[in-house]
């Protein structure tokens, strides 16, 4: 794990010391994943390694910031983790770009019974609150006017959602479930940097590249820093009170892509060039911000602005191999 100066805001970390909640992180290798375990290597310490259990698909070994380790166990065994109260925090799922050659009903099946299998240990190891990082593309699953892989991977994004809920539905005096519907995030561990258009954007300007919009549509999309979606998550979940369910969208500022690309610019130099608009209707995908920010509120917590998520997440991407961009 490339070591990344993260943290948490001082409220959450200080939540987090106070509680005593085995942390079960499903999914510890993926962008949130990394990042989940950057900002509780630095807000636990050395507790770390009794509070953090790490599951995914295989057994190995993960190297946090610090230089911690922590053994990550294949997820075929989270329901033989001893009993102990936990908060769980559910990131996997298969994307249809992990399972080339797959039939769509295969697909399908896969994520359904990774979902089950996730849902089937959370009574046996002691389970009382649960974050699941859905997708904003559970808006699109009955949209005829979306592409089908979206409507498909909104619809199991949206099943995810309310199979969880019914969870903590079923005991809202104990369980507690917090469900976010993420849409554009930011920061370290950033990953896809070929599909994402910030970490494009980006990287164009590291090499003194035109920082290129080329959708000949508008785009519009709201960025949140992975840190404050997560920061939010442990907000919602270790707060002394809060209903069984709380389903929220992530947030952020919208903005057209050419207007993201400018601000990179400025931030990091380079120039942002400009494409004709020849499409419509725009492509919109973005979450709740007035929402977002009464969340933030709640919690003590203050938006990151996109000139900041650029300068985070550029400060990774600048540091891979020692300053060579890996895409």
């Amino acid at each position: 794990m490339t070591a990344v100066p993260i943290s948490l805001p001082p409220a959450i970390r200080t939540a987090l010391r106070a509680d005593s909640r085995r942390i079960v992180l499903v999914g510890a290798s993926g962008w949130i994943g990394q990042t989940v375990c950057a900002l509780l290597d630095e807000a636990l310490g050395d507790a770390v390694a009794d509070r953090l259990v790490c599951v995914g698909s295989a057994e190995r070994t993960v190297m946090l910031p610090s230089g911690r380790t922590v053994v990550q166990r294949a997820l075929s065994t989270l329901a033989d983790l001893p009993e102990r109260t936990s908060l769980l925090l559910h990131l996997a799922f298969l994307t249809k770009d992990k399972v080339s050659g797959m039939s769509r009903e295969a697909y399908v099946e896969a994520n359904k019974a990774l979902a089950r299998q996730v849902y089937d240990a959370l009574a046996p190891i002691g389970v009382d609150r649960l974050f699941i990082a859905s997708s904003g593309a559970a808006a699109f699953a009955d949209d005829v006017e979306s592409l089908e892989d979206l409507r498909l991977y909104g619809r199991l994004k949206r099943d995810d959602e309310d199979l969880f809920a019914g969870w903590a539905d079923a005991d809202p005096t104990r369980r507690r479930a917090a469900i976010c519907r993420i849409y554009s995030v930011s920061g370290p561990f950033i990953n896809k940097h070929d599909t994402y258009a910030l970490a494009n954007f980006i990287i164009s300007a590291l090499r003194s590249d035109p920082i290129a919009v080329r959708a000949p549509r508008e785009v519009w999309r709201s960025y949140v820093a992975v840190k404050e979606v997560v920061a939010v998550a442990f907000g919602q979940l270790l707060a002394a009170d809060g209903p069984a369910v709380q389903r929220f969208d992530s947030g952020g500022e919208p903005l057209e892509l050419g207007h993201v690309a400018r601000i990179v610019a400025e931030e990091l130099g380079g120039e942002a060039t400009g494409r004709p608009i020849t499409e419509t209707p725009p492509n919109r995908y973005c979450g709740d911000h007035p929402g977002w920010l009464a969340l933030l509120r709640k919690n003590g917590l203050e938006h990151i602005g996109l000139p900041e998520q650029v300068r985070e997440t550029a400060r990774f991407l600048a540091s891979l191999e020692a300053g060579s961009i890996r895409v």
